[in-house]
C-alpha cells in the first residue's frame, strides 16, 4: 500500500516537525531556472541544537541494541522507500531534471544497499570480536584476560550530494552505514533536491516509529552552508559523512578540526579519474574504445565523481584516430545539468581550458552540459598543475606523451584519485605504471570505464587526497562502517558485565 506524505518544508528535529527559522528558499527548475514549489525553512541554531541533543539521548540506547533490531528498522526504511518509490522518483525528477529510468536505478541501489547492511550487521560478527584468555601462570608475569570489539562512535553529520539525490543523500550510503553501526544520524538536506530529501526522510521516521527506535536517532535540517558549519561545529557531533566538491569537503574538514575536539570528516570529493590508454588497445579497436570512453564521459551529463577527466596515451595516427572518432561521438549531444549553479561553473571551467594557449580545443561550447574536448602535450600538463583541476560535467583533456617514460611522468604527477584505469593487452602494462596507480587511486580498472560503483564488500570507493579526506576507507560497500566505529578493550571484565559479543 503506498502512503501519502505532504510536503511541508520543515526541519525534522527528531520525529518533530519545526519551522522557527526566517530564512525560506524553493527548489529551483534545473530546466528554467525558476523557483518552484513547496518553500523550505533552513535550520536555525536552537533547531541544530535540539537535534543533537535528541541525537545523543537516542545514542545511550540505539548505540548498544542489537544487531537484529537495527537490521529491521534499515529494512523497513527500504520498504517505505519502495512503497513511495512514485512520489519520490517524480519529486526528483522535478528537482534535479534526471531522468526517470535513471532515478529508479537509484532508488534500487539505495533500497538494496539498506538492505545490504541490515544483513550485514544482523548477527553482530561484524564487531570483530576478539578474545584472549588470561593465563595467570604465565612466566615472567601473569596474561590479563583481554577482549576487543567495535563499537559506534556516536552521532554522525551526513551531508547529501547533489548529483545521487537517493543513492547518496538522505538514506543513502553514508546514512545506512551509520545507522548499521548503531549511530544516530542528522542529515543536512542538500538544498538542490529538499522535497525528494523531505519524502525520504518522512520514509525514515516512519520506519523508526514501527521498528520502536528512540526519538533523534534521525533528524534532517535544510539549509546552505551555514546550518551545515554550524551542525559540525556542534561539540555533540562524533564524525560527518560527506559527497561533493573539494570546495565544500575541505570546508567541513577545517571545521572540524577547529573545533576544540576534532572530529573525523569522512569527505568524499576531487577526482579526475585518469585513464592509461596503451597502443595494443587502440590496435584492437580504436572504434569501440572511442564509442566506451564518449559513453563514461557524457554518462549521466559528466555528473558523477567517477567521470574519466584524463586520458593519457602515446602520440601516434591510432591516437589520433581516436580522438577524432570521440569528437565524432560527443558532438551534438547535449543535457541539462543538475542546477543552474552547476553549469555556470562548468562553463566557466570549459571556457578556462579553452584560453590556455597550451591546450588545443577538440569540442567545446558555451552552453551547459554539452560535452568538450581538449588536448595538449605531456609537458604542459606536467608544467602547470591546474590542467589537473576537475571540470564537473561532460569534460576531457587528453595528454599526448612522447614516449613511454613521459607517460610514467604523468602518472607520477597525479594527485589522489577515485579510480585510475588502463586500456591494453595485459602483456603489454610496464609494473612500474601498476605500481605508481596504486599509490594513486582506491580502484584500478582493466580494459573497462570507471563510471558506475557496484555496492558490495569488495569495493572501494575512496582514495588518496583530494579524491577523499581518508584513504583507508571506503564511502561504498559494507567496509564503510569502519568509518563510524572505533576499537575498545575490556580487561579483566566479569564476564556478566561484558557486552554480549564478547562473553
Amino acid at each position: 500500500m503506498t502512503d501519502t506524505f505532504t510536503l511541508t518544508g520543515r526541519n525534522f528535529i527528531g520525529s518533530n516537525p519545526s519551522t522557527k527559522g526566517n530564512d525560506i528558499f524553493q527548489a529551483i527548475d534545473p530546466k528554467t531556472g525558476v523557483p518552484f514549489g513547496t518553500e523550505f525553512h533552513s535550520a536555525t541554531s536552537e533547531e541544530i541544537g535540539y537535534a543533537a541533543i535528541l541525537a545523543a539521548e537516542a545514542f545511550e540506547t540505539f548505540g548498544h541494541s542489537m544487531g537484529a533490531s537495527r537490521a529491521e528498522f534499515l529494512e523497513a526504511i527500504a520498504s517505505e522507500m519502495e512503497s513511495n518509490s512514485q512520489a519520490i522518483i517524480e519529486q526528483a525528477n522535478f528537482e534535479t531534471a534526471l531522468p526517470i529510468p535513471r532515478l529508479e536505478g537509484e532508488m534500487k541501489r539505495t533500497t538494496g544497499q539498506l538492505r545490504m547492511f541490515a544483513e550485514f550487521v544482523r548477527d553482530d560478527s561484524w564487531v570483530d570480536a576478539r578474545i584472549e584468555i588470561a593465563i595467570p601462570g604465565r612466566s615472567p608475569i601473569p596474561k590479563p584476560d583481554l577482549r576487543r570489539m567495535l563499537i559506534p562512535i556516536g552521532p554522525i553529520a551526513v551531508f547529501g550530494s547533489s548529483n545521487f539525490p537517493l543513492a547518496y543523500s538522505v538514506a543513502g550510503g553514508d546514512t545506512a552505514s551509520a545507522l548499521a553501526a548503531g549511530c544516530p544520524v542528522i542529515v543536512k538536506a542538500h538544498p538542490a533536491h529538499p522535497g525528494t530529501s523531505e519524502l525520504v526522510a518522512q520514509c525514515v521516521l516512519k520506519a523508526a516509529k514501527a521498528r520502536e527506535q528512540p526519538n533523534g536517532v534521525f533528524s534532517m535540517i535544510h539549509g546552505g552552508p551555514g546550518p551545515g558549519i554550524a551542525l559540525v561545529h556542534h561539540r555533540i557531533l562524533k564524525g560527518v559523512g560527506f559527497t561533493g566538491s573539494l570546495q565544500g569537503g575541505r570546508a567541513l574538514f577545517d571545521a572540524a578540526n577547529s573545533r576544540p575536539v576534532p572530529i573525523p570528516v569522512f569527505a568524499e570529493m576531487g577526482s579526475v579519474n585518469p585513464v592509461f590508454i596503451l597502443p595494443s588497445a587502440l590496435e584492437d579497436d580504436v572504434s569501440g574504445l572511442a564509442k566506451g570512453y564518449a559513453g563514461s564521459l557524457t554518462l549521466g551529463v559528466g555528473q558523477f565523481c567517477t567521470n574519466p577527466g584524463i586520458v593519457v596515451a602515446l602520440e601516434s595516427s591510432m591516437l589520433d584516430e581516436w580522438v577524432s572518432q570521440v569528437q565524432s561521438e560527443i558532438s551534438g549531444q547535449s543535457g541539462t545539468m543538475l542546477t543552474p549553479n552547476i553549469g555556470k561553473s562548468y562553463c566557466a571551467s570549459v571556457g578556462n581550458l579553452s584560453s590556455y594557449p597550451s591546450v588545443g580545443t577538440i569540442v567545446a561550447s558555451s552552453e551547459p552540459g554539452t560535452p568538450s574536448l581538449f588536448k595538449c602535450e605531456a609537458k604542459a600538463f606536467l608544467e602547470d598543475d591546474s590542467l589537473q583541476s576537475e571540470v564537473f560535467g561532460p569534460c576531457g583533456l587528453v595528454v599526448v606523451c612522447k614516449s613511454a617514460d613521459e607517460m610514467l611522468q604523468v602518472a607520477k604527477s597525479l594527485h589522489g584519485q577515485l579510480t585510475a584505469t588502463i586500456h591494453s593487452k595485459p602483456s603489454e602494462v610496464p609494473k612500474e605504471l601498476i605500481r605508481i596507480l596504486e599509490q594513486k587511486a582506491g580502484r584500478l580498472v582493466f580494459n573497462g570505464w570507471p563510471t558506475g560503483v557496484e555496492v558490495c564488500a569488495a569495493m572501494t570507493h575512496g582514495g588518496p587526497y583530494p579524491a577523499s579526506t581518508d584513504s583507508r576507507f571506503s564511502a561504498v560497500g559494507t567496509t564503510s562502517i569502519a568509518r563510524w566505529v572505533r576499537p575498545i578493550s575490556y580487561q579483566n571484565w566479569p564476564i556478566e558485565l561484558l557486552p554480549s559479543e564478547l562473553r
